[in-house]
């Protein structure tokens, strides 16, 4: 469950992430009156098997029947964890057309998720694994291989520290940085990381150990590279570095 909102004194407009139909939008009726239709089963994050009709009238899908298969709940309990998930949560919604299938980011959800309830995993790491296989996911990967304008490669750079122009998404060598004002720099260690997070199977790269440096870059460079590709800063993003300190 992606987000629920208040309708009306009673009902709640609920948006799910859905393996075969992709986002969806339904309408839970009486859902904050009945205690026992629904009673601590619409909770964000969680995974349901739910049961809609669609009436004879124009308008959302009626949820009549839900299951809860997986609480979550260890995310809910924790303020840290819940931001982040909020986080991963706003950015699949906003980046996601409606009835639009995609599977690839529906087991990365589900994954990151999993790991985040259990705790084994330092959010931080899952926040820089989930964001970057995303943005591959939606055709926007950052190009961190080679430079984008005279296209050598990084394994050719000798300087520690690389430039990367957030508006073309790309790095930028030193000859090559000159006149662009968007710039955050990564370490070349830092790089190796994401690109290593980036192309490895899924269960291994969440394993990954971030040294503290590797960490805030990434963590840095990520939340502002998403959301300026994405189009608008996610709300929940504020709430997340308020927590993180």
């Amino acid at each position: 469950m992606l987000r629920r909102m208040d309708f009306g004194d009673y009902d709640l407009i609920i948006t799910l992430f859905t393996l075969n139909s992709g986002k969806i939008s339904v309408i839970a009726k009486s859902a904050k009156k009945s205690t026992k239709r629904f009673s601590g089963i619409l909770e964000l994050f969680s995974v349901l098997d739910v049961v809609c009709s669609t009436g004879r009238r124009k308008g959302l899908p009626v949820l009549q029947e839900a299951t809860l298969k997986e609480p979550f709940s260890g995310i809910r309990t924790d303020i840290k964890k819940t931001a982040y998930a909020s986080y991963w949560s706003e950015l699949i919604n906003k980046w996601m057309e409606n009835d639009e299938k995609q599977t690839r980011l529906y087991y990365l959800f589900q994954h990151v998720l999993g790991e985040l309830n259990l705790g084994h995993t330092p959010e931080e790491a899952l926040s820089i694994l989930f964001q970057m296989r995303f943005m591959a996911i939606a055709g926007l990967c950052p190009n961190l291989k080679y430079c984008g304008i005279c296209k050598i490669g990084i394994d050719e750079l000798r300087q520690i520290k690389i430039a990367f122009d957030l508006i073309n998404g790309s790095l930028v060598c030193n000859r090559c940085a000159s006149g662009y004002s968007k710039k955050i720099y990564l370490s070349k260690g830092t790089i190796k990381q994401l690109l290593w997070i980036e192309s490895m199977e899924i269960a291994k790269a969440a394993r990954i150990r971030f040294a503290p440096q590797a960490l805030r870059e990434s963590l840095e460079f990520l939340e502002l590279f998403v959301p300026y590709h994405l189009g608008k800063e996610p709300r929940s993003l504020k709430f997340l570095r308020q927590i993180r300190g």
